[in-house]
């Protein structure tokens, strides 16, 4: 009777899981990053980009840009990773582009000044610690594409 376990099967097998994860695990950051930018575009077109704009103290012009970069950006960071080439790269590349101008604003008209997630009296939309980690990946996805 032989008992002896094959642990080149079990190393093999645990570097082939290994591997796809990390092949895969891009996509954790995409969706993540993609969901958020979706929602605040989306809800900018549903809701009215005129509410928007007067909330932002915006010219209406600006505020249809900032919602279609958003929504640009979300929809450019899923479809960039689906196209396996030298396109989806520059598609990735893009939608951090155009994300970015958006956190930076973000950060510079309603949340400088705090670094908590937590509303206040004196920023009510809470503070900048989530837009700048946004920002971060935007700009982690510009440099490198889907090489992320």
């Amino acid at each position: 009777m032989n008992t002896r376990i094959d642990t080149n099967h079990y190393e093999a097998t645990s570097q082939n899981v290994n591997a796809i994860l990390a092949r895969h695990g891009h996509w954790l950051l995409r969706a993540g990053f993609a969901s958020v930018f979706l929602f605040h575009g989306v809800e900018k077109f549903v809701m009215g980009i005129g509410g928007f704009a007067a909330m932002m103290n915006l010219p209406v012009t600006v505020a249809f840009l900032v919602a279609l970069a958003e929504v640009l950006a979300g929809v450019g960071i899923i479809v960039g990773a689906t196209v396996r080439n030298r396109l989806g790269d520059i598609v990735t590349r893009l939608a951090g582009l155009a994300a970015a101008p958006v956190l930076v604003g973000a950060i510079a008209m309603v949340h400088w000044g705090q670094w908590s997630f937590v509303a206040s009296d004196s920023h009510p939309m809470g503070g900048m610690e989530f837009q700048v980690v946004l920002l971060l990946l935007a700009l982690s996805f510009i440099l490198r594409g889907n090489q992320s």
